[in-house]
């Protein structure tokens, strides 16, 4: 990114997530390119904990990560008998009873969550491999600006499991139903050409225009007023789940919230 907010000092930086802040713009990074940033409970903690320490100044965060793959899915340590230091295996929590397992993907989830909230606008640069666990973080955000060298693949299925990451959602509302369902199934990857004509990402530039690009994007959306902007995200995320007269309706009640408040007469 152009931004500066790396000079600023991070906020947060542990586990592999970097969280530095610039005013209106949060940037979280992966930081562990060794690895191909791939994530473990720890990381999804930090992730988790970055959403909670945003400033209410911020409007837009920009995830992005080191290295040339954009995050290579759950470490593989997940699987082994003895799991990551100080963390239960998956072995372990598969023994466990349904309430302790549900809380625990719960807690995981949480680190997904927080990226589609109203009061700010969420955008991944993605580049390189983006898998499973990768695949599903980078689609938590609103917008998604790639690399033309971006892989995106949604493996969990291969490996016996299921998406659980809050993936499902999004996937099915940009490609719909059998195009998600034939991604996941097979595990195939998803290139920068596909990945734009069907939706899941915004825009495609070179790698090493992706971050002009990111900051390109950003600096529009700052540029319109953050109420205004809000207001249409809302809309926009309540369409999917209301029929045509029920948006009309939204759209004019929102409508009516922002003449009150550009004319001052708001509550």
């Amino acid at each position: 990114m152009a931004s500066p907010a790396h000079d600023l000092g991070p906020v947060l930086d542990q586990d592999g997530v970097r969280l530095t802040v610039d005013d209106a713009i949060a940037t979280v990074t992966l930081t562990n390119p060794a690895k191909r940033n791939a994530q473990s409970p720890a990381l999804w903690r930090a992730l988790a904990e970055a959403g909670r320490l945003l400033p209410g100044s911020v409007r837009v965060v920009v995830l992005r990560a080191e290295g040339k793959s954009f995050s290579a899915g759950l470490d593989r340590q997940a699987f082994t008998p003895e799991g990551f230091d100080g963390e239960p295996s998956f072995i372990d929590l598969a023994r466990g009873g349904d309430a302790e397992l549900d809380a625990t993907i719960t807690e995981y989830q949480e680190a997904f969550t927080w990226w589609r909230r109203s009061d700010i606008l969420s955008v991944a640069a993605v580049q390189g491999h983006a898998i499973g666990a990768g695949f599903q973080l980078a689609l938590a955000c609103d917008l998604r600006v790639v690399a033309e060298d971006v892989q995106f693949a949604m493996r969990e299925t291969s490996l016996g499991l299921v998406p659980d990451l809050t993936g499902t959602h999004p996937l099915v509302s940009l490609v719909g139903y059998a195009r998600a369902l034939e991604i996941c199934a097979t595990g195939r990857f998803v290139a920068a050409e596909e990945a734009v004509a069907t939706g899941l990402a915004n825009i495609a530039v070179p790698a090493g225009q992706l971050d002009g690009a990111v900051h390109d994007l950003v600096s529009a959306v700052l540029a319109a007023p953050r109420d205004a902007v809000i207001e249409t995200k809302a809309l926009l995320q309540g369409a999917q789940h209301r029929d045509y007269e029920s948006q009309r309706a939204a759209e004019r009640a929102a409508q009516a919230r922002r003449l009150r408040d550009l004319a001052g007469l708001g509550e």
